[in-house]
C-alpha cells in the first residue's frame, strides 16, 4: 500500500501453479493484482492494457525472453517499475535484467514476506535486490562509467544542468549504492523527499533511470566524494 491506494501489480511467469501462487500471496496482502500472462507477447499486450504500477517478472519466458518484455513495457510507460523474480542467480542475467530497466531481482528462493517487502520498495523506485547481487550491479555501473562516452555535439556535453545543493549530496549517495531508505536517512529527510529529488534530477539531466544516473555521477567522480 502506498498510502490508501493499494499498489497495482502484474505478475509474469509460464509456470500456472507458481504464477497463481504468487498473485494470491501478493492479492492476500493488499496488493491489487490487476493482471497476470504466461508468455512474453501476452506480457507485454497485458501490461500496456493493465498499466500496473510493479510488473512481477520471470526472465525465462515462451515467445519473448523476460529481458524484451521489460525493454518494451518500460519503453512504453517509463513509470512502470519491474521487479524480476527468478530462479536465475546468474551474474549476466542479473546484469542484462538491470540494463533492460528492471528497478530490482529477487530469487525465487525468497520468502514471501521478502518478495512483499520487494515489491513494495520497488514501487517506491528503491532498487532491490537479493542479498549478494547489489554488489555485483554497483561494480557494473562503475565499469559501464570507465568507458568512453559519446561526446555530445557542438560541445553541449560541458555545459552541464545546474543541480540544487540537495540533488547533488542525494546523488553522491545514490552513486555510492546506498537505497532510498538508507539516504533519507543519512539526510534526516523522508523517503518521498528523496525520490522526488531523484526524479527531478533524472529530468534535468534528461536521464532516463537509476542505471544511467549512477553512471553520471561516476563519470564526474561523485561516488569518492
Amino acid at each position: 500500500m502506498t498510502g490508501t491506494t493499494p499498489i497495482r501489480v502484474m505478475v509474469v511467469d509460464d509456470h500456472p501453479m507458481w504464477r497463481d501462487a504468487v498473485a494470491r500471496d501478493l492479492s492476500e496482502s493488499g496488493f491489487e493484482v490487476v493482471a497476470t500472462a504466461g508468455d512474453g507477447d501476452q506480457a507485454v499486450r497485458r501490461a500496456k492494457a493493465a498499466a500496473p504500477g510493479v510488473l512481477v517478472l520471470d526472465l525465462n519466458l515462451p515467445g519473448k525472453p523476460g529481458v524484451q518484455v521489460c525493454k518494451e513495457v518500460v519503453a512504453a510507460d517509463p513509470s512502470v517499475r519491474v521487479l524480476v523474480l527468478s530462479a536465475s542467480g546468474e551474474h549476466a542475467d542479473v546484469l542484462e535484467a538491470v540494463k533492460s530497466g528492471a528497478t530490482g531481482y529477487l530469487l525465487k528462493s525468497a520468502s514471501t514476506e521478502e518478495l512483499r517487502d520487494a515489491v513494495r520498495r520497488t514501487a517506491d523506485g528503491d532498487p532491490v535486490f537479493t542479498p549478494g547481487l547489489a554488489g555485483l550491479v554497483l561494480g557494473e555501473y562503475r565499469r559501464l562509467a570507465s568507458e568512453p562516452a559519446t561526446p555530445a555535439a557542438g560541445g553541449e556535453e560541458q555545459k552541464a544542468p545546474r543541480l540544487t545543493e540537495r540533488e547533488t549530496e542525494v546523488l553522491r549517495l545514490v552513486a555510492k549504492g546506498l537505497s532510498y531508505k538508507q539516504i533519507a536517512e543519512r539526510l534526516v529527510i523522508s523517503h518521498r523527499t528523496v525520490q522526488n529529488h531523484v526524479q527531478n534530477t533524472l529530468g534535468k539531466l534528461q536521464l532516463h533511470n537509476r542505471v544511467e544516473l549512477v553512471r553520471y555521477a561516476i563519470e564526474r567522480g561523485l561516488d569518492d566524494e
